[in-house]
């Protein structure tokens, strides 16, 4: 606590520099050019100013985003240092974190601890959250958990998207990009009014995104994107305190990523097999036969209405969600078309590994909030979704158990085959409720609850094999199971207000992640136990201030957060059998501190410079991990006393008494969490400058991003480790005086820092034997490429 304690005494320190003694209430923006306007936020359900709400949040517009060439929700970590990015094979093993906490769960009937939400809309699992982004007015991330005023699924803190909304007059904007290696994006907007009540927005984007990796099976290129998404808005003043708005949007992706390449090779047959390839953090090609695809769906329809009673604002939101994924991800990293001979490993082919994903959604929010900023203030409201998710996955792997030379065809394959289908459905209702009064001063006491009932269950079945003659890739079942929990979570907080420019607060909120089932082919459906609810007590302390002039805007936030039974994905022993899987499960205690600074500072209309640092110094302890594979081979088999932090191999009697011995597992202590580096830093420089006589004004702005070393697997692999990079990206161009037209060149990666965004040993051929065969992960900015912004408004 004496982190804490010394913030508080900063903050308390910082506050007099942000109260002058005549400081004044009036927005002071609209006195001079250089001044920063002030950014009004919903993080807290009502409008609010951000510099009011005690909370830390990061708020980024539209057009900050555009400046930056932010174009989908992945790469808002680029301007977010809290946030973090862990990417999978497929979208459904992707995910988000906040503070180095967050979710990586194959399965759909998980939801994660990062909620996205969109315009009032949650989306009901994280597989959703990966799209791209266009006619944004702001984000907003709340960092820490959130459940309070936005639910169960909001255990680490909420991303919240706010598209534009429909304006009173006619206008609009069109923007156009290319980039190296065959990148085009467009994208418009067109508003306006229809009638003296009725205003309308139609906004749409597409991309086409060339490969960056090699295929040397075909010669084409991989990693695309082609995806285009159109969304529509009409805004009803039905009287003069009703308002209706209802939005529709529909986005299509088609792509062929992520295919991983080859890191490092160690195995000699993996090697020769793997030739021409180069393996390294440079290597940019790969040899696969089979397609990886990974191809959503995504329809939205919202109604919002909003009464104001002028003390207060009823809201409604109502909204249906529909989504469809239809992926493949090819295991065995190989251009086999049939199997081949390779000693030592039972699997040389595994072309056939995905499935579809069919979800949707109802939602109903029924809110009131006080409007102001009054002496008391509040916000109430119920909330209801009803969840139904169908997950079906097929898989058939190719097999050549005996042979003469290595790689050849195998005369006689065998192959085995399974398929798994599961109906997953999940109900929940809440009622919550949150309010901030004035004790006296500039004291104000807050406080909030929620009660939240949810109800889920899944039913399943496997069947093997998938073509005749072949083998059983699982066993066949089918089972169905249930189960519901009641919880009530909440948040108390005090603030100091030294002026209107100038607070310090400090808040505990509980938190918690409902419970959930496995929907994924390993499951025994008829037997499976839920993974328990993820709950967390955090502690948030911090300050935020703004100059009376408005030039400087500052706000630093100490943390500390205790996960219970935080919801993972392991390598486990089964304690019947011995043998190792991946499984969904809790770990037994989890913990994220430390520190975060955001600072923006516009000394003049010329220049401004946006700072953001991030310290997260993040633990984990979890029972019966699976050990990192270069250390599986020294474990020994002990009967008790088991070692922490440690490969071994439990030897216990089952429930028939026979001695059990298990594959080798650890008891990780203090480990860290993956994905989370402790430092990450974010520094956005923007200068502009009028070119005298021709009505221009030129501008340069860089984007640097700087994250210390990370880790990729909660076994605590050594290998799997990246060490801290360096970012940089930079732009300049020109824009008429009145900003209807910019012209902007932009370099990604300046200096070609060859980052991978994860790591993994290889999926079909890893065994104890084989630790140093790795895969990398890669992103289009791993390598620095060149391209040009041409945008318009009218």
């Amino acid at each position: 606590m004496r982190k804490f304690a010394a913030t508080f005494l900063a903050s308390s320190f910082l506050a007099t520099a942000f109260s002058p003694a005549h400081a004044q209430d009036q927005n002071m923006a609209g006195q001079d050019e250089s001044v920063a306007p002030e950014i009004v936020v919903t993080a807290q359900k009502r409008v609010e100013r951000l510099q009011d709400v005690p909370l830390a949040v990061t708020a980024v517009s539209g057009d900050a985003l555009n400046r930056q060439q932010i174009n989908d929700t992945a790469s808002l970590t680029k301007a977010v240092p809290s946030l973090s990015f862990q990417p999978g094979a497929t979208a459904n093993g992707s995910g988000f974190r906040i503070r180095g906490v967050g979710t990586q769960l194959f399965s759909l009937g998980v939801e994660a601890s990062v909620s996205l939400v969109v315009d009032g809309v949650v989306a009901a699992r994280q597989t959703q959250s990966f799209a791209d982004i266009a006619d944004l007015e702001r984000i907003e991330v709340l960092r820490g958990p959130q459940g309070t005023l936005f639910g169960k699924n909001a255990t680490a803190g909420v991303t919240s998207i706010v598209t534009a909304r429909p304006k009173d007059n006619f206008e609009g904007s069109v923007e156009a990009t290319v980039a190296e290696q065959d990148e085009y994006r467009i994208k418009g907007t067109i508003t306006g009014p229809l009638t003296d009540t009725l205003k309308a927005r139609v906004s749409g984007y597409y991309n086409n995104v060339g490969g960056y990796v090699r295929n040397l099976f075909d010669g084409h290129d991989v990693n695309k994107l082609e995806s285009w998404g159109v969304r529509g808005k009409l805004d009803w003043d039905a009287t003069s305190n009703l308002n209706f708005l209802l939005s529709a949007d529909y986005r299509k992706s088609d792509t062929d990523c992520c295919n991983p390449i080859f890191v490092r090779v160690g195995t000699p047959n993996i090697a020769t097999l793997t030739t021409p390839i180069m393996p390294g953090r440079g290597n940019r090609t790969i040899n696969q036969n089979a397609v990886n695809y990974n191809n959503d769906r995504q329809s939205t329809v919202s109604l919002e209405a909003n009464l104001d009673l002028g003390a207060a604002s009823i809201t409604s939101i109502s909204a249906w969600q529909k989504y469809k994924n239809i992926a493949n991800n090819p295991a065995d990293q190989f251009g086999f078309t049939s199997p081949v001979y390779l000693p030592g490993f039972p699997i040389s082919q595994f072309d056939l590994n995905g499935g579809t994903i069919n979800l949707e959604q109802w939602s109903q929010e029924l809110r009131i909030g006080s409007n102001g900023n009054r002496d008391f203030t509040y916000v109430a409201g119920l909330f209801y979704s009803n969840v139904s998710v169908d997950r079906a996955f097929n898989r058939r792997a190719g097999r050549c158990l005996s042979g003469v030379i290595l790689g050849e065809n195998c005369s006689a394959p065998s192959y085995l085959s399974a398929s798994s289908f599961a109906h997953n459905k999940s109900e929940s209702i809440a009622a919550f409720s949150q309010v901030e009064y004035r004790v006296a001063g500039g004291l104000k006491l807050l406080g909030g609850l929620r009660v939240q009932h949810e109800s889920t269950s899944v039913y399943g079945i496997k069947v093997a094999p998938l073509f005749t003659g072949d083998g059983a890739f699982v066993a066949p079942m089918e089972g169905k199971r249930s189960a519901s929990d009641t919880a009530v979570t909440g948040k108390a907080g005090v603030k100091y207000e030294f002026s209107r420019n100038a607070q310090v607060y400090g808040s505990y909120t509980r938190g918690y992640k409902g419970l959930g089932f496995n929907t994924e082919m390993a499951t025994n459906f008829a037997t499976q136990d839920p993974v328990q609810p993820e709950h967390v007590d955090a502690y948030e302390i911090g300050f935020k201030g703004r100059t009376a002039d408005g030039i400087l805007t500052f706000a630093m936030a100490a943390f500390l957060a205790d996960y219970s039974d935080l919801q993972i994905l392991a390598n486990r022993s089964d304690p019947v059998s011995g043998v190792l899987s991946n499984v969904q499960t809790n770990a037994g205690a989890s913990r994220t501190k430390g520190i975060e600074i955001e600072a923006t500072i516009q000394p003049s209309p010329s220049f401004s410079l946006n700072v953001g640092l991030t310290f997260a110094d993040t633990s984990v302890s979890v029972d019966g991990l699976n050990c990192p594979l270069q250390f599986q081979g020294s474990a020994p088999v002990l009967t008790g006393n088991f070692p922490v932090n440690q490969c071994y191999r439990s030897q216990l009697p089952n429930a028939a008494g026979q001695l059990i011995t298990s594959g080798p597992i650890q008891d990780v202590r203090g480990g860290i969490l993956p994905y989370s580096p402790k430092w990450r830093l974010n520094f956005s420089p923007r200068y502009e400058h009028e070119i005298p006589g021709v009505d221009l004004v030129g501008f340069v702005q860089a984007n640097i991003n700087y994250q210390s070393e990370q880790h990729y697997a909660i076994e605590q692999d050594p290998l799997l480790t990246q060490s801290g990079y360096t970012l940089v990206d930079m732009s300049l161009g020109v824009q008429d005086i009145e900003k209807r037209y910019t012209a902007t060149l932009f370099v990604k990666n300046l200096f070609n820092q060859h980052y991978l965004s994860a790591l993994a040993h290889t999926f079909v051929y890893a065994t104890s034997a084989t630790p140093n065969d790795l895969l990398g992960y890669i992103n289009k900015d791993s390598n620095r490429y060149f391209g040009a912004t041409f945008a318009l408004k009218f």
